[in-house]
C-alpha cells in the first residue's frame, strides 16, 4: 500500500528531534525532584545529565542507553510493587520506550552528534 502522505517523509529527522527534546525536559524535571528529595540520589543526577545531553543532542545514544537502563530499573521496581499498566507504571513504560527509540534511531535533526 502506498503512503498516504509521502511528502511528510522528508521530515523524518524531526521525529527523533521532538522525542529527544520532550524526553530531555521530562527527564530533567524528574531528576530535579529526585535530587531535591535526596542530594545523594545518583539516579537523580543521571536524569539531569542525561536530559541535558538529550536536549543538546550531544552523545544522544549514550545518554539514551543510560536512560534505558535507569527507566528499565524504575519500571521493574514499579511493576514489582504494583500491578502492570497502572498510571505510574505506564509513565515509566513510555519513558523507557522513548529512550529505547532514541537509542535505536539516533539524535535526529538539530543535534551535535549527527552521523557523518
Amino acid at each position: 500500500m502506498l503512503n498516504p502522505f509521502p511528502d511528510f517523509l522528508a521530515f523524518g529527522l524531526m521525529a527523533p528531534f521532538l522525542i529527544r527534546l520532550i524526553l530531555g525536559i521530562v527527564t530533567i524535571t524528574i531528576g530535579k525532584k529526585k535530587v531535591k528529595h535526596s542530594r545523594k540520589d545518583i539516579v537523580g543526577y543521571l536524569h539531569i545529565v542525561g536530559g541535558i545531553l538529550l536536549i543538546l543532542g550531544l552523545y544522544t545514544q549514550v545518554a539514551a542507553l543510560v536512560l534505558v537502563l535507569v527507566f528499565g530499573y524504575e519500571l521493574f521496581e514499579k511493576v514489582k510493587h504494583r500491578s502492570f499498566l497502572t498510571d505510574g507504571v505506564n509513565y515509566y513504560l513510555i519513558l523507557f520506550v522513548l529512550s529505547l527509540s532514541l537509542l535505536l534511531s539516533g539524535a535526529g535533526a538539530f543535534a551535535f552528534d549527527l552521523p557523518l
